[in-house]
């Protein structure tokens, strides 16, 4: 068990509202009159999330994107944040993250409302927290609705971000869609929408698709097997479409992408991927050219 598994799991004593759903799933539920708010946030700290020679405005769009993004994978709309602040010490630096959220805030309707301003020691790494809020009027898919028989999609290819991360840590100065895809993700808000009212589970690739439907298949108490591992053009032609690559594709994070499952017989709303299924059982299963793969020791990221 990791430390923050264990730490959660501390946590969960404290949780006792049902919004907080167990802090088992990426959001909080919170009944507010005839409505449902979805209650989400998210921490980037330098050289953990992002490298310290990542554009300041790249920075700022992506701290929006990622709480956006679990908004997507609950199918709610944006109404409002807050952000807490570490101040840099250099006036531009702040200026030009500001931008980029700013950009993310404005493109999906997001206003900001409040939150706080500190200033860090002098040799302390950045830190930046976003809460975002969202208002859900249809049915909210969790992690753990998945069912057997189920067929497992995902919005897109996987693994972009991750070659994007690799590239950009050579070259601070590396432009292209994989580089793009690490610092300025898509939340899936449109696709999130469409998906909700049809989804048995439903949440966002942040840490991996392995990792990721790893848990919701250990929240759902199902099995679930990968067959397909997609790739986008772009990564084939950097690093090609080896096993290799597909698993390092399948456990890289910051895709942003939504994993869901639709019941049998059911048709994606939109274009999507299938990429596995779901059955009676526990556990991932993997499978590359229709042949069972070995899963890696790590699946994905996890926090220690």
């Amino acid at each position: 068990m990791s430390q923050e598994s264990r730490f959660l799991t501390l946590l969960r004593l404290l949780a006792h509202d049902p919004a907080a759903q167990g802090l088992r799933d990426d959001v909080a539920v919170l009944p507010v009159g005839d409505t449902r708010l979805i209650l989400t946030s998210d921490t980037m700290v330098e050289g953990v999330h992002y490298l310290p020679t990542d554009p300041p405005a790249d920075i700022g769009w992506k701290l929006a994107a990622v709480n956006l993004s679990d908004l997507a994978a609950k199918g709610a709309r944006p109404v409002g944040c807050l952000l807490n602040y570490a101040l840099s010490g250099d006036d531009g630096w702040d200026a030009a993250f500001l931008e980029g959220l700013g950009d993310a805030l404005d493109r999906h309707a997001m206003p900001l409302l409040g939150g706080d301003t500190v200033r860090m020691p002098g040799d302390s790494a950045r830190s930046y927290s976003l809460t975002a809020i969202g208002q859900a009027t249809g049915p909210v898919p969790t992690r753990s609705g998945a069912q057997p028989g189920d067929r497992l999609y995902v919005t897109g290819p996987v693994g972009d971000a991750g070659i994007g991360l690799a590239l950009a840590r050579a070259d601070p100065a590396a432009t292209g869609p994989l580089v793009d895809a690490y610092r300025r993700p898509r939340p899936r808000l449109t696709e999130g929408a469409l998906l909700a009212p049809l989804a048995s589970a439903m949440m966002d690739i942040s840490d991996g698709l392995l990792i990721d439907a790893q848990r919701m298949a250990q929240a759902s108490g199902v099995a679930i097997t990968i067959d397909h591992i997609p790739l986008s053009p772009a990564l084939e032609k950097a690093r090609g479409a080896s096993t290799a690559v597909q698993i390092a594709a399948a456990r890289a994070g910051d895709d942003y992408e939504l994993l869901f499952t639709l019941p049998r017989g059911t048709t994606p709303p939109l274009r999507a991927i299938p990429v596995g299924h779901v059955a009676e059982g526990a556990g991932l299963t993997l499978m590359i050219d229709g042949a069972v793969v070995p899963l890696p020791d790590r699946l994905g990221w996890e926090h220690g």
